[in-house]
């Protein structure tokens, strides 16, 4: 029998953000945070790989265990700080500019798998280096059922892309957004896109397009999921990562891998990533019950029924 273990490589940080109504001050952030706290919306047995230090307390850390989240994989570094962002979104929140990026203790991670969760069910490879990615990959154990998902950005195609791809052979699910899947398949055309990267390695390629949803791309039946409509957005950052969360989480709960599922998986994903942006940082995720997030998923479910 399938386990429902998701195991999440990725930053568990701080972010500073400035948005056109508001300044966030240091709060907290990182892809792994994000993923991890939307994926405890599912019944999945959820770890985190991933490196803080000294300034990671526990007033952070507690966030995320209290939420059932084992943090055995996470390694803290004496007299060193954690990954630290700092970023401003334009008037329309679609564009944002990096004003600073601090990798402190990001800059010699070397991720250590536990071994109750290397043979884990699911694993969501968050956005890191191609060679933390791989370094987790080689330290797990062999399982025929295993579901690998993998989120990327155009920085490692530009930097690392032989080893983004030697990755990319070795995932079963992709999520990208349109622009990052126009420079990994060199196609400008989203259907060709998704086919150039399907011969990559991944049997399902879903591309996300932020506020007009996400398109699933599995053999030759797409699918495409709506975006819940906002009446405001007040921080986008995170959504990518908890939409990973919320599909993941799904995922590890399932028995197997099905079309269906990453089709229920994806309108998880985006519940979650409504619930995110709907407030500064991971302030929603933390707040948000999970009667909230069920209540998004079923407004989704609306959203795509004929009536």
């Amino acid at each position: 029998m399938k386990n429902n273990k998701l195991l999440i490589v990725g930053t568990m940080a701080f972010d500073e953000i400035i948005t056109p109504t508001q300044a966030s001050g240091k709060i907290l952030g990182g892809a792994g945070t994000y993923i991890g706290l939307a994926a405890s919306y599912a019944t999945a047995d959820i770890g985190i790989v991933s490196v803080i230090g000294d300034d990671f307390t526990s007033e952070y850390t507690s966030l995320l265990t209290d939420r059932g989240i084992d943090l055995s994989g996470v390694t803290k570094v004496a007299g060193q700080k954690s990954f630290y962002w700092k970023g401003k979104y334009h008037d329309n929140m679609n564009k944002r500019d990096t004003l600073d990026t601090q990798l402190n203790v990001l800059a010699d991670f070397n991720p250590i798998v536990p071994a109750h969760y290397k043979d884990a069910s699911v694993v969501m490879l968050g956005n890191l280096a191609p060679s933390v990615q791989q370094s987790v990959l080689d330290q797990l154990e062999p399982n025929p059922k295993r579901v690998v998902l993998l989120d990327t950005m155009n920085f490692w195609m530009d930097v690392a892309l032989d080893e983004l791809l030697k990755v990319i052979k070795q995932v079963d699910v992709i999520t990208i957004n349109d622009e990052e899947a126009m420079q990994l398949s060199a196609e400008h055309n989203m259907v060709s896109a998704a086919k150039a990267i399907h011969k990559l390695g991944p049997a399902y390629v879903i591309i996300k397009k932020g506020e007009h949803g996400a398109l699933l791309f599995y053999k030759d039946q797409p699918f495409y999921a709506p975006a819940l409509p906002l009446q405001q957005v007040i921080d986008p950052t995170g959504a990518g990562d908890s939409f990973a969360g919320g599909l993941s989480g799904y995922l590890a709960a399932q028995e197997q891998l099905t079309a269906a599922a990453i089709k229920q998986g994806i309108l998880n994903g985006t519940a979650a990533a409504s619930i995110c942006v709907g407030a500064m940082g991971t302030e929603g995720l933390v707040s948000a019950e999970k009667e909230q997030f069920l209540a998004q998923l079923q407004e989704l479910e609306r959203l795509r029924t004929v009536s």
